[in-house]
């Protein structure tokens, strides 16, 4: 199991790990359990930056030279009537931002870039590298910018590609980091209906049951996953999460060290290691 599916249960970023790794991958015993509707980066009562302001302040942060570089790429962009010029100079002003270290900006010019390319696999990469930044985003205000650009390139990418669970589930995660919670539930559970063996909307969904205090809700979804994938080590790591936050240590234990025996990541088998002993 790679470090980037195994759930960092107990906080908020718990409703964000199932696919991409933010911080530690194995949770510290001492974070409670907090509500999935509690309000996050960018919730829904933060309005989000225009991209003027963002852009403006961006340019205030830079050399007078990178300055004229970039006014002279956007004048490109403004003047460029083939499609083909458009995206080439979207990718200029990408790459030059992203040099710059200027991350929100760049994604955004990318993501412009990659709705003219509409192509599945342009648009799904320009979303997680929103998806990415509004993590370590300190601005909320930012952070719903981020999640809407997100939430606008999977929708493309999805009608593009209707069959793509992973486009659902990662706009899912959009959602319920940005204090619509009950959307991205929404969009699991249609996943899960139609697909019942999707591992990564089953382990979200129990993971949201687990961070909302419905213990029993999450071990009944799990055990019933559990079943059908009896040597998954993302499915047993959650349910014995599950059993740990519900006061059952033993059993808990006893699926962490099961869920190891599956992992072939050294590193993250003495992650697990760790856990396990801050909990005993």
């Amino acid at each position: 199991m790679q470090k980037s599916q195994v759930l960092l249960v107990g906080a908020a970023v718990a409703l964000l790990v199932i696919l991409f790794a933010f911080g530690r991958t194995v949770p510290r015993s001492e974070k409670k359990p907090m509500s999935s509707g509690a309000p996050m980066k960018g919730g829904q009562d933060v309005e989000p930056i225009a991209f003027s302001e963002l852009l403006e302040t961006a340019k205030g942060k830079i050399p007078a030279e990178k300055l004229l570089q970039v006014n002279t790429i956007e004048t490109n962009v403004v003047r460029g009537d083939v499609k083909t010029q458009q995206i080439a100079a979207y990718h200029q002003l990408y790459n030059t931002w992203d040099s710059l270290n200027q991350l929100p900006v760049a994604a955004y010019y990318l993501g412009e870039a990659a709705k003219l390319e509409n192509s599945e696999k342009s648009l799904t990469f320009a979303a997680n590298l929103f998806l990415a930044h509004l993590q370590h985003a300190e601005d909320p205000r930012v952070a719903k910018w981020e999640a809407q650009q997100a939430i606008t390139l999977f929708d493309q990418a999805i009608q593009l590609n209707p069959a793509n669970d992973t486009l659902k589930i990662s706009q899912a995660m959009v959602y319920m980091n940005t204090g619509e919670p009950m959307t991205g539930v929404a969009k699991l559970r249609e996943v899960v209906a139609a697909h019942p063996d999707n591992i990564d909307a089953q382990v979200t969904l129990a993971n949201l049951a687990i961070t909302s205090g419905q213990y029993d809700k999450a071990i009944e979804r799990l055990e019933g996953v559990a079943k059908s994938h009896p040597d998954n080590a993302k499915v047993l790591f959650v349910l014995a999460e599950s059993y740990r936050s519900k006061g059952d240590k033993k059993k808990a234990i006893e699926l962490f060290e099961k869920s190891k025996q599956l992992m072939t990541d050294p590193e993250l088998k003495k992650e697990v290691d760790s856990y396990i002993k801050s909990i005993q």
